[in-house]
């Protein structure tokens, strides 16, 4: 009965306050505004001149830049798992994220769908309950605090957006500061920390609340990353922002797009904001192009290759990696029914494109110092 009652609901719901209803609302606000602005859209023409002319090594950057994203998020997984006990392979851990992120930004609720799925295929793997929870729940935590810290950077980087950046920094250090100084009284620290335990019980009772401080509290149990842990857990939840940062960029250098790392960074997050606005869009789609390639224009980029620039970013960072996320979701379901042949052929086939893409990178005035590298690393850093 109790889940009949939400289904009933939703069954007798009016269409205007349904999801498709704002799906459709939405579908027809991007009509309207297409139509409206259509003489100041980029030249198509112009677009498909710079893609045609871009550069190869800059693209392969953007393909490998972005597998290297997609790898540094499965990798931070993997290791939360093993701190839980669990091992799995690379290979596995490699499907299951593309297959949840082909899950996240293709399906209605793709975020929830998700997160149920890869729950799922922990589970399958062997993790606990608990554990597929924890990891869910940490490795989240992790990447979001590596966001931020990515984001405010790339604020302080840039001089007119310092100030605010200092700023939003200021009144927190100021805070702490001030509770330093007066909770050096024993008696102080007493009626604050009363206080703040009070504060603090009230909020983790909400009833929005208590569920995922639960599951925070069951996590913190069965999942103690150690000191040698943290540093690893982090590199890999920054790398996942900052090679997705580097693909954004590869792309704008390829169709000669010539704008500072901090500024791509900058409409990259800005892009994201934009995203995160507007849910119902799936994967983004629209919100991020536009803002993405507005902001760039903004910062100094023409309209026709800031467009390509995204355009190229966007067919990597989302069309191939869906693409992929669906061929990995079908392997996880059908993969035993695959024979052992068909798999080490699927496997060839992807080693080889990247070998190309690893080749059409190498094309570049930075070739012979790779080649050193890669041949001799003892005498080049004797060398160095």
């Amino acid at each position: 009965m109790g889940d009949s009652a939400p289904a009933h609901a939703a069954a007798t719901r009016p269409f205007w306050r349904s999801r498709r209803a704002a799906n459709l609302g939405m579908a027809l606000l991007a009509l309207a505004a297409l139509g409206a602005f259509y003489d100041e859209l980029p030249d198509f023409g112009a677009m498909l001149a710079a893609i045609t002319r871009a550069d190869p090594a800059w693209l392969a950057v953007v393909v490998i830049a972005e597998a290297a994203s997609m790898g540094a998020f499965a990798r931070l997984q993997r290791r939360l798992l093993r701190i839980g006990g669990v091992r799995i392979s690379l290979r596995r851990a490699f499907a299951v994220t593309y297959a949840g992120n082909a899950l996240s930004t293709t399906l209605p609720a793709g975020p929830a769908v998700s997160i149920v799925y890869t729950f799922r295929q922990f589970r399958f793997s062997g993790a606990s309950a608990q554990v597929a929870t924890a990891v869910i729940l940490i490795g989240g935590i992790i990447t979001s605090v590596a966001y931020t810290f990515i984001g405010l950077l790339a604020l302080l980087a840039v001089p007119h957006t310092r100030g605010l950046a200092l700023a939003a920094l200021a009144v927190p250090a100021a805070l702490t500061l001030l509770l330093a100084v007066v909770l050096r009284r024993p008696v102080t620290r007493a009626r604050v920390s009363a206080v703040a335990a009070r504060a603090g019980r009230a909020v983790l009772a909400h009833r929005r609340v208590a569920p995922h401080a639960e599951r925070l509290r069951e996590g913190r149990g069965v999942l103690r990353p150690s000191r040698r842990d943290w540093a690893p857990l982090l590199t890999m939840a920054s790398l996942n922002w900052l090679a997705d940062i580097l693909a954004l960029y590869a792309a704008a250098r390829a169709v000669g797009v010539e704008v500072g790392p901090h500024w791509v960074t900058l409409a990259y997050f800005a892009a994201q904001a934009a995203g995160s606005v507007l849910p119902l869009l799936p994967g983004g789609l629209g919100a991020i192009e536009t803002s993405m390639a507005a902001t760039l224009v903004a910062f100094g980029a023409t309209l026709a290759p800031a467009a390509a620039a995204v355009g190229l970013y966007r067919l990597v960072s989302y069309w191939v990696v869906v693409a992929i996320g669906w061929l990995a979701w079908i392997a996880l379901h059908e993969g035993p029914r695959l024979s052992e042949r068909t798999r080490e052929r699927i496997a060839g086939a992807g080693r080889a494109a990247l070998r190309g893409c690893t080749s059409a990178a190498l094309l570049t005035p930075y070739a012979p110092l790779y080649a050193a590298l890669t041949a001799d690393p003892k005498r080049t850093r004797a060398s160095l």
